[in-house]
């Protein structure tokens, strides 16, 4: 995965740079608007490059018990902000030039749009694979399809000003590429700051798991429940189980091992803290406000 984000870098940077130089000699603001885009997925490449040979590092320590396991999250987390903010910069910057059209040379954006598109493309099939399983390479691997669409409307908009000198169309579509920017940002920002916020994944119910786990020879109940993600590939739950007798500590290991697997096969669920009661004077409710 390293080697693959090293070349994405490296397409990516040269993307940005032909685009940055032929927007200011055509003058087109889509262009520039798209080279921006190109740089922010430098920028969340580079962070995305760190952040995985950090996660991918055995780091735990007394005061880093969980290493950088998050440190993809983060990077996720901040890949989308960037895109926020430079997605509401181009917006005011297209409506200041829809009211001051400016002649912009046609051939440069057809060109360098058809670069964009042909080593974007290349970038996505790179990365492709990781993106079904890593949420940190999705944000990335999100950022360069949208880099395909928004040099297909740059394109489309060097194609009409080339032939039909309509140059109020560059700031239109210097809009639109913003506000796509907005949309494929908001829920890799939504679903970063859920996992940091510790609440449960969307694909577990809570309900159905005590459901499940309450099946089980000898468990009365489960209560005072926690699962949330680590990062978007570790499940944890954090749980007290109240038995219908006073077992051994031999049989709860057995029970124990039973639970794991049940909630590993069926949720996902890869780490568990369970605290086993008896008859314990304590609320009963799967979840308990602190």
């Amino acid at each position: 995965m390293q080697k693959k984000l090293l070349i994405t870098i490296i397409i990516n940077l040269l993307i940005t740079i032909s685009q940055l130089v032929g927007g200011i000699i055509s003058g087109s603001i889509a262009l520039l608007s798209d080279s921006v885009h190109n740089l922010s997925d430098v920028i969340s490449l580079i962070i995305s490059y760190i952040a995985n040979k950090l996660a991918t590092q055995k780091a735990q320590t007394l005061d880093k018990t969980f290493g950088y396991k998050r440190a993809e999250i983060v990077a996720a987390l901040i890949n989308s902000t960037i895109l926020i903010v430079l997605a509401i910069f181009l917006i005011f910057e297209a409506l200041e030039r829809f009211n001051q059209p400016k002649v912009i040379k046609g051939n440069i954006i057809v060109y360098l749009a058809l670069l964009s598109i042909v080593l974007n493309i290349l970038s996505v099939y790179i990365l492709k694979s990781d993106a079904q399983k890593n949420l940190n390479i999705k944000s990335v691997y999100v950022n360069l399809m949208s880099d395909v669409m928004t040099s297909f409307i740059v394109l489309t908009g060097g194609l009409v000003i080339k032939y039909k000198h309509w140059y109020v169309i560059d700031p239109v579509l210097s809009f639109v590429i913003a506000l796509y920017l907005l949309y494929i940002s908001w829920g890799i920002l939504k679903e970063s700051i859920g996992i940091m916020m510790q609440f449960a994944p969307k694909d577990i119910d809570i309900a159905e798991v005590e459901k499940t786990v309450t099946k089980l020879p000898s468990v009365k109940n489960i209560h005072h429940v926690h699962i949330w993600q680590l990062n978007d590939r570790d499940y944890h739950l954090e749980a007290h189980i109240e038995f219908n007798k006073d077992i051994k500590l031999s049989e709860f290991d057995e029970i124990c091992e039973r639970i794991e697997k049940l909630l590993h096969d069926k949720y996902k669920i890869n780490h568990t803290n369970i605290q086993p009661e008896w008859n314990r004077d304590d609320p009963k409710e799967y979840i308990i406000p602190d």
